[in-house]
């Protein structure tokens, strides 16, 4: 919670919680501090991300899509279903994002050995290869974002939104009998 002592000067987010508290003195703003800030550092992230998938001719589905792949291991391939799992979108999300990386020569369609009804989606060399330089600068990014703050800073903000994820995937019954 930024505190109005605090010397650092007030975020967007603190201005807006001025102003709910300023308006609806009646309601507690406590948690947009946190989630606003969340939700802007969310969308900020994704934009410094979005301009690495970028330089490779990539959209963020694409990039998700053959880094699945590739962490997938030899042969570097996956159903369908298997990448909506692994990158948590629908399979016609997939089906797009896979129409578009088809497209550009970065990954095949083919028959499944075990279920000739089935598809397999693989890396092609080329995808390979394209995705092996853009995770490198993607982690290069990532890091540079990072280092925004301290290590013990960045080891405690892991940890914090290691439990609450897991807490919010996971949770638990409220033990109210209902």
């Amino acid at each position: 919670m930024v505190s109005m002592d605090d010397p650092q000067p007030l975020d967007r987010v603190a201005r807006i919680q001025a102003d709910w508290r300023r308006e609806r003195p009646d309601v507690d703003v406590t948690p947009q501090g946190v989630i606003g800030r969340l939700h802007r550092l969310a969308d900020r992230l994704t934009e410094e991300l979005c301009l690495v998938y970028g330089r490779y001719g990539l959209g963020e589905g694409e990039f998700d899509v053959l880094c699945a792949l590739r962490r997938a291991g030899e042969p570097y391939a996956r159903a369908p279903g298997e990448l909506a799992a692994y990158t948590m979108v629908t399979t016609g999300a997939i089906t797009k994002r896979v129409d578009r990386l088809e497209q550009a020569g970065l990954v095949t369609r083919r028959r499944s050995g075990d279920d000739q009804r089935g598809r397999i989606v693989a890396l092609t060399c080329a995808g390979r290869e394209l995705i092996d330089r853009a995770f490198t600068d993607h982690m290069r990014n990532e890091r540079r974002l990072l280092d925004l703050l301290t290590p013990t800073e960045a080891e405690a903000l892991e940890t914090l939104l290691t439990t609450w994820l897991a807490r919010m995937e996971d949770p638990r019954p409220s033990g109210d009998g209902e």
